[in-house]
């Protein structure tokens, strides 16, 4: 089983004593100089067997990097990859983990980036480090590392090197990577931050009817978020670093957590309105948004595939059951009906805000006032809410269309894919 880790390399410029300091040393050095240095540090080594490269040696093998970038005028962004490939303890020699390493590199890199592989055995966890120039030798392409090479590539061909070897490999939700000392703690069912997180997150979601009170009840518990930021993530109390919800495993991304939250609601909103008129066909404004809920995947049923860009809409899923609740409250299907319904609405704002006028020149301390200003506030609520459905209405009549394209086009693929497999 290994354990592996991706590490980018932005900076040349910084001194090799940094790596030569045990106090600093790292396996996250900052450039590909000092990653390269740490990766032949003979003392972690041991023996001069467990050290290889490709496409250079080992001795100059930073200089011959930085040839190559120079070579297609490539100098600049990242310099590097450093990747980690960690085993578990007793669970290789230190000749197979370092052929392993030879091998990861071999079938990654494809012979076209220039790498230095080295096995060290300074403890009790032989690991590999493969540093790599992110510039092709060959072409002068540049090496893109993202989460999705990672598991597609990195993770995948590890993995495989392991299976073959007959070591054992470490098994998560939704293939996400986690480290070694997690992966065992958990798999003897040992308490792990992660799983006091996931009690906290299943009992706030059971004691939650919105997003809003989900996240208050964490907080309750002592947890602090970063929200403004496209993968949200939060911390415990005595955590140093905060980790991603998404990182939790499966159930307990963001998405998920809103869908296990309001999927009840929508389930009473459909029922209710069921019961009240079992034999009413949904219409216009309400079938568009039933049919909008269900290709989100949010409804008992569910579609075979969820796209993107509805599922993505899930964080309005509040405002969409409100919605979905005003229309069947009101018996709205048309946005003529809409309109219709917000004209008697503001005409009332009109005499409201004429009478509160009067009362603040000849009452001012009037309880009228007070009562007015709630009426305004009911009104003005609902007047915005009929806006707002008029127009997201029209969005998701929009993205449900771009939906239907997006599916033709697929299965039109499909069948020319099929008869030119049938013509060959």
């Amino acid at each position: 089983m290994a354990y592996t880790s991706v590490i980018p390399v932005h900076r040349l410029d910084r001194s090799i004593d940094y790596v030569k300091d045990k106090e600093k040393t790292t396996k996250s050095a900052g450039s590909l100089e000092e990653a390269i240095d740490y990766a032949l540090n003979r003392e972690k080594t041991e023996q001069t067997v467990f050290e290889d490269s490709i496409g250079c040696t080992c001795d100059n093998a930073y200089a011959d990097m930085v040839l190559t970038k120079k070579r297609f005028h490539k100098t600049g962004g990242v310099q590097g990859y450093h990747l980690v490939q960690s085993f578990a303890k007793g669970e290789v020699t230190p000749e197979l983990a370092h052929l392993i390493g030879q091998e990861l590199a071999d079938q990654l890199l494809k012979g076209e980036f220039e790498v230095v592989i080295t096995t060290h055995l300074n403890t009790s966890h032989y690991h590999n480090h493969l540093v790599w120039n992110s510039v092709s030798m060959l072409d002068g392409h540049k090496y893109h590392s993202n989460e999705k090479s990672y598991y597609t590539e990195v993770r995948r061909i590890s993995d495989n090197l392991c299976k073959k070897y007959g070591l054992s490999v470490i098994q998560t939700n939704q293939g996400k990577a986690m480290h070694y000392a997690q992966w065992k703690a958990e798999k003897e069912g040992k308490p792990t931050w992660r799983t006091a997180i996931r009690s906290d997150i299943r009992e706030s979601i059971d004691r939650s009817f919105s997003w809003t009170q989900f996240v208050s009840e964490m907080e309750k518990r002592g947890y602090t978020w970063k929200m403004n930021r496209k993968y949200i993530a939060l911390k415990a109390p005595e955590m140093e670093r905060y980790i991603r919800l998404r990182s939790l495993g499966k159930g307990y991304g963001e998405d998920e957590i809103r869908e296990q939250i309001l999927r009840p609601k929508i389930q009473r909103v459909y029922q209710s309105y069921s019961a009240k008129y079992p034999k009413k066909k949904l219409t216009g404004l309400q079938a568009l948004y039933y049919s909008y809920l269900y290709r989100m995947g949010v409804l008992k049923k569910r579609p075979k595939r969820i796209p993107y860009a509805v599922r993505a809409d899930i964080r309005k899923l509040d405002e969409r059951i409100r919605q979905i609740e005003f229309l069947q409250k009101e018996d709205i299907t048309t946005r003529e009906q809409l309109s219709a319904y917000r004209k008697p609405l503001q005409e009332q704002v009109t005499e409201l805000l004429k009478e509160r006028r009067k009362l603040y020149r000849s009452e001012p301390e009037s309880k009228r006032l007070g009562e007015i200003t709630m009426q305004l506030k009911e009104l003005r609520g609902k007047i915005k809410l009929t806006v707002q459905i008029e127009k997201h209405s029209l969005e998701i009549e929009e993205r449900l269309r771009a939906v239907e394209e997006q599916e033709k086009q697929r299965v039109e693929s499909q069948k020319r894919h099929r008869e030119e497999k049938e013509r060959t």
